[in-house]
């Protein structure tokens, strides 16, 4: 099957946490799997809706997002809450998700229009896929990340340290492995490896 084609017809859930300096990656992976025949569904969380920041302006992200998936951006817990009643997608994929976002995921917490999301999706036990970007993977977030990928229905795009040397406990989701991803979740298959070395590079003090 050609590669565009090999998600033809899958209706996936985008969801985008406030994460603002994946934006752009994430803008493009919302790009691949749309050329690869998915269709669509824009969620955003609050902050990511409604924050401008240096990376661009709120309206401009839900701008952006909407010209990509040709649908009007989900924006609030009501509009997200018939998601799973519906069974409006195949799968849920949170990208980028934040420390905030998986903290909330993991305990079962509610409040914004992407967290209802997920929690809609899942009543119907179909997959999520989440690409986390955060300063303290290592840190705080880690038992979060550890909860959520001991959950059934979650899968993870690969990820790794992005800065070893600044931000030691900081780890990003590799979105070029997104379509991969999405693909074997669908199967019920976690991608491997789900956490590879970026770049491995001892330094001596």
């Amino acid at each position: 099957m050609p590669t565009e084609n090999k998600l033809k017809g899958v209706r996936i859930g985008y969801a985008l946490a406030g994460s603002f300096c994946t934006f752009e990656k994430s803008f493009k992976a919302a790009e691949k799997l749309r050329d690869m025949g998915a269709e669509l569904l824009p969620i955003m969380s609050y902050n990511a809706a409604g924050v401008d920041t240096r990376f661009g302006k709120a309206k401009d992200n839900i701008g952006r997002f909407e010209e990509i998936t040709g649908r009007n951006v989900i924006k609030t817990i009501e509009d997200a809450e018939p998601i799973g009643p519906k069974r409006m997608c195949d799968v849920m994929v949170v990208a980028p998700c934040t420390a905030n976002s998986a903290a909330k995921l993991a305990v079962g917490i509610t409040d914004t229009p992407l967290t209802m999301a997920v929690k809609s999706h899942l009543r119907s036990g179909l997959p999520v896929v989440v690409a986390i970007s955060t300063n303290d993977a290592l840190g705080a977030c880690a038992k979060n990340i550890g909860i959520l990928q001991n959950y059934r229905n979650y899968y993870f795009v690969p990820y790794a340290q992005d800065d070893i040397v600044k931000k030691p406990a900081s780890m990003v989701a590799d979105l070029s492995l997104l379509p991969d991803t999405v693909e074997m979740a669908l199967k019920g298959v976690q991608i491997q490896p789900v956490v590879f070395n970026s770049q491995f590079i001892i330094h001596n003090s």
